[in-house]
């Protein structure tokens, strides 16, 4: 990665977190970029690729799908350079995968983490993508024994910490070969859009959605834990900036709540109508299934305990709803959900990147006789 001399302006104090409330003009742009699914969306098994949420996180590179190769090498016996029909005449998988972006949520911490600014929830979608295996194309190029980590890079190149770089992740030996992981080419049954990483992106089943590479030009298997940006110094779970936290990988559990009602236009408060109203939304947790979904009409004073429905897939949401009573007045509704190994969303959380925030929805609703 090429250094950089010339500094960029600072944000607010430089600290990387703002408790101002009010939102810089760089992270305006940033949400301006970035679009999260209206959580109209969650009445959707499987998300329209139009509501689905999207994050971009450099630029949406110029890829010429003629001459596009996926180059796997490194510590191999056989390197490999595959061409977008190399890779679909080999065995397809096609799954419903709900995936999360990292950040869901941050700007609902206090202080704020600066940066893409998600607010309710909104960067989640639940699409059926295709690919092939990822594990046979490691067979075959037949990884050395003294291989720890793969390495997964991206065709979009940018600046994050004073280098220039192209977004790279990685995997362990062990989650790199799991049976669902795939590097896919369609998305809801299409080619996969640009701005979804055409022409092919890696797909991780459980896993935050910073892991799913996009727009993927080579596969390197090498013999060290792999140090990259955006493995060692973004997406990490820590309260202190001089520490370098825990690593974030699986998606944690969370429930969503559909906005009952209608909404008013600027402040989205919802306003309902008295009497029986069916609130319903979708759970998930990563590579867990969800155990059960609360809901709490008096802001979390009380719980009931919602009907769980299918679930979409193994690493994808499942529904649930719950009637309520709505009495006249205002009434601040809560969703939660508790993951198969026993864990219950928090009411509150904080860390100093503003990810895996998985904190209890709350939705403000009015509720009135009639709604004119």
């Amino acid at each position: 990665m090429a250094r950089r001399t010339q500094r960029f302006h600072t944000v607010g104090d430089g600290s990387g977190v703002d408790d101002t409330g009010k939102f810089f003009p760089e992270e305006v742009a940033l949400a301006l970029r970035n679009k999260g699914m209206p959580l109209e969306g969650l009445r959707y098994p499987i998300t329209p690729t139009g509501m689905h949420y999207l994050l971009v996180h450099f630029d949406v590179p110029e890829v010429d799908t003629a001459s596009w190769r996926l180059h796997i090498g490194g510590l191999v016996g056989k390197t490999l350079s595959l061409s977008l029909n190399d890779l679909k005449a080999r065995p397809a998988v096609s799954m419903p995968v709900t995936m999360e972006c990292a950040g869901n949520g941050r700007a609902q911490m206090s202080p704020r983490s600066i940066s893409q600014p998600w607010m309710k929830g909104e960067a989640i979608g639940n699409a059926e993508w295709t690919g092939t295996p990822l594990a046979p194309l490691l067979t075959e190029a037949r990884l050395d024994s003294t291989t720890i980590d793969v390495v997964f890079t991206g065709a979009d190149r940018g600046v994050q910490g004073d280098a220039v770089q192209f977004y790279q992740r990685s995997l362990g030996i062990a989650e790199a070969t799991r049976d669902e992981v795939m590097l896919a080419y369609a998305m809801n049954g299409r080619p996969l859009e640009p701005h979804h990483g055409a022409p092919l992106r890696l797909l991780v089943p459980g896993w935050f959605g910073m892991t799913s590479v996009k727009w993927l030009v080579s596969i390197e298997a090498i013999d060290r834990e792999f140090d990259g940006y955006q493995q060692v110094c973004a997406y990490r779970y820590t309260d202190d900036p001089d520490d370098p936290g825990e690593p974030v990988s699986l998606i944690r559990g969370r429930a969503l709540m559909a906005p009952p009602g209608i909404p008013d236009f600027l402040t989205r408060t919802r306003l309902v109508e008295a009497g029986s109203v069916t609130l319903a939304g979708r759970a998930w947790a990563g590579r867990s299934d969800i155990l059960r979904v609360e809901v709490s009409a008096d802001d979390g004073a009380t719980w009931h305990e919602a009907r769980l429905g299918e679930r979409v897939g193994e690493y994808s949401w499942r529904e649930w709803s719950w009637e309520w009573e709505a009495r006249p007045g205002p009434h601040t509704l809560c969703v939660r959900a508790t993951d198969a190994e026993g864990n219950v969303q928090p009411d509150s959380q904080w860390n100093l990147q503003g990810v895996g925030n998985n904190m209890a929805q709350r939705v403000d609703v009015i509720v009135e006789e009639v709604i004119g």
